[in-house]
């Protein structure tokens, strides 16, 4: 019986770790994805730019909390037809050594006013 004991729960305790890592790595990587989107949306506006997509990023990862998500880099491009964002960092470790990568990419086109043809009567 002891030596059951002594087998199984070493395994039981691991799974529970491993568990628990894959949904803080689940949480961070949702979190990057919002980042990504939220600042996708401010830098593909009519007037948006690529340092106010890194703000709204940043102002995004306050409103979140920096939780489950570590070492976060943010790069934003926007050209003449299109912008992107790309986050990047780690999860938070549950089971030791373990530093499971996070990223999330968002793209788009960027929005422009096109006048509409007059309208018929």
């Amino acid at each position: 019986m002891t030596t059951e004991i002594v087998l199984v729960l070493p395994l039981l305790f691991t799974l529970v770790l491993v568990i628990g890592q894959v949904t803080v790595w689940a949480y961070a990587t949702h979190m990057a994805q919002a980042t990504a989107s939220h600042a996708l949306s401010a830098t593909r506006v009519e007037d948006g730019t690529a340092q106010s997509g890194r703000t709204d990023a940043q102002h995004v990862l306050d409103q979140l909390g920096r939780g489950p998500l570590r070492s976060v880099k943010v790069r934003v491009t926007r050209d003449a037809d299109s912008a992107s964002v790309r986050v990047e960092g780690t999860a938070t470790s549950v089971v030791p050594f373990l530093h499971l990568p996070v990223h999330a990419e968002s793209a788009g086109p960027l929005e422009r006013f096109q006048p509409g043809d007059q309208a018929a009567p």
